[in-house]
């Protein structure tokens, strides 16, 4: 009978270890294999290169360009959808009337994939007719036909509203669940001593929220890595490469230069970025846990 239950066990794993060894364990391993080689993706024939792509990114000042935009991708990747996230958990947790609804509408976004939302936004910012060129001209009395995805000074600004705006909703609900395990005793003895809002909100709501806080931050920052997608839409990198992130200059590398080897190393590079970003998140989450557990 063990024999049998064992049987069973190995068998249902098998299949979604497979999947997950085909569609992750083998693209992971190709691309730091290809990372040493200058094969452009359809050859069958190329060369073992050693470290010549690794060496090539350190001079490669599109390279540097994507990391700069990447920082800054990230930067505002965690301040905008955590501070928004928190502002609107703290209105809707303060009851106030339809609290049900706003909380449904602010989380719709994350439910829409990042295509529907980049061209949600490409709509919008439409030079000619698009929602915000609209009502800023409603606003001046006068024709607004700026390009907001055409600039190099808004282009990746332009993106990062439409990618706060689809994740606002993800750092609400997370801050929704840290404020349900607030003790209402505790606010009340809170205020019983005097404390203004302001004060209960600084020096009790918030730290007793560096659990959810910690959570937000990791997601947004493991999420903003992934941004490959809304950027695709909606600049696929440019203009003149003024919203390039390390994922999209990997794309554009790979599958628009055929430099698949170089474009491999780059993968290798976001690659180890994240797994370090990671390391540190589950250090930090276990300091949380020892304080807060």
């Amino acid at each position: 009978m063990e024999r049998q239950t064992r049987f069973w066990q190995v068998a249902l794993l098998a299949l979604p270890l497979t999947v997950f060894a085909v569609l992750v364990i083998w693209p992971l391993a190709s691309s730091f294999y290809y990372s040493f080689t200058n094969w452009n993706g359809f050859s069958a024939d190329y060369d073992f290169v050693g470290l010549a792509n690794f060496t090539k990114i350190y001079t490669d000042d599109l390279f540097r360009n994507a990391i700069l935009n990447t920082i800054i991708w990230m930067v505002a990747a965690i301040l905008l959808p955590t501070l928004l996230g928190l502002g609107l958990a703290l209105l809707i947790d303060s009851r106030i009337p339809g609290g049900a609804m706003f909380k449904s509408i602010f989380y719709l976004p994350i439910c829409l994939s990042a295509i529907v939302v980049g061209q949600i936004w490409v709509w919008i910012y439409q030079p000619d007719w698009g929602l915000l060129n609209t009502v800023i001209a409603a606003i001046r009395g006068d024709d607004m036909n700026f390009a907001w995805l055409a600039k190099p000074d808004t282009a990746l600004g332009s993106v990062i509203v439409a990618w706060s705006w689809q994740q606002t909703g993800l750092s609400m609900v997370i801050y929704l669940a840290g404020l349900t395990a607030i003790s209402e005793d505790l606010l009340e003895v809170c205020e019983m001593d005097g404390a203004s809002t302001w004060q209960r909100l600084r020096l009790v709501v918030i730290p007793l929220l560096t659990p959810a806080t910690v959570v937000v931050v990791a997601l947004s920052v493991i999420n903003s890595l992934k941004g490959f997608d809304i950027l695709f839409i909606m600049t696929g990198g440019g203009p003149f490469n003024s919203s390039d992130t390390l994922a999209m200059h990997m794309y554009n590398e790979s599958f628009k230069k055929y430099l698949m080897g170089y474009g491999s190393a780059i993968s290798v590079v976001l690659f180890l970025i994240a797994l370090t970003i990671i390391g540190i998140y589950f250090r930090q989450l276990r300091r949380v846990d020892e304080i807060y557990g």
